[in-house]
């Protein structure tokens, strides 16, 4: 069975309460992220996995009401909060998303899929490097794998965000990286900080359609290249980098 796990969170640690802020009159940036990957066509399930903390009451019960599953765990190790997910729903395969980008492609989700199947791989990811506007994202690796990193990751980074033990140890999986067909790269469509949520917003309110694709996001940019500006003072990764200092003193 091949499983989409959407992490999501209340306690940001940049823009506290994020994904429950809303893009429109009525409907917060969770609500997109589930709705964009309820298009794709190769998933069979998905889930929203959030801690088991009072804070994110708000998240399971907005899950609930989307008629979407809600697994609940570890609030910092959130490796073994995917794996204890994914090994409770029998996943074979897991797609993995952050519920901080509301407009990934469903298409481009459904394509990388095909390419794990087709190729056989371990892991594969569109963001090593990447190519595809930041916050059009999908890691996708079988269970074996993620039961290999369960048991054998250590360092804080390793723990926090899920797949870098995977890819860190590229002699020990079969890795692939799926690349667009120019560099968008520069393109941030992901909510980070207040600046990428007033992007975001604007974003919602000039594309009506779903799903919202890539393509939509590109037009639009290329109509409007002053949205380049709104965002373009960001840090690359900074969670992740984080995670990086603190393996320093672990």
């Amino acid at each position: 069975m091949i499983g989409c796990i959407i992490q999501a969170r209340m306690g940001s640690s940049r823009l506290p309460g994020k994904v429950m802020m809303k893009l429109d009159n009525s409907q917060p940036i969770l609500y997109y992220v589930i709705k964009q990957h309820q298009f794709c066509n190769l998933v069979d399930k998905i889930v929203v996995a959030t801690t088991e903390l009072e804070s994110d009451d708000i998240i399971a019960e907005f899950a609930h009401n989307m008629e979407v599953d809600c697994f609940r765990g570890n609030s910092t190790n959130v490796l073994d909060r995917y794996y204890q997910c994914a090994k409770k729903y029998n996943f074979s395969t897991i797609i993995r998303v952050t519920a901080d980008n509301p407009f990934n492609d469903p298409q481009v989700v459904d394509k990388v899929v095909e390419e794990f199947k087709s190729k056989d791989y371990d892991y594969i990811t569109n963001s090593l490097p990447r190519t595809f506007p930041q916050g059009i994202s999908v890691e996708i690796f079988s269970f074996d794998v993620l039961e290999k990193a369960w048991n054998n990751a250590k360092l804080p980074s390793e723990k926090e965000h899920v797949t870098p033990y995977i890819y860190n140890h590229p002699d020990d999986f079969k890795i692939s990286n799926f690349r667009y067909e120019e560099d968008f790269s520069n393109i941030r469509c992901t909510v980070d900080q207040d600046n990428d949520y007033k992007l975001t917003k604007i974003i919602a309110s000039e594309i009506k359609k779903s799903p919202i694709l890539v393509s939509d996001i590109l037009n639009l940019f290329k109509e409007k290249p002053e949205l380049f500006e709104i965002n373009k003072d960001h840090i690359l990764d900074e969670g992740y980098k984080i995670s990086l200092e603190e393996d320093k003193v672990s």
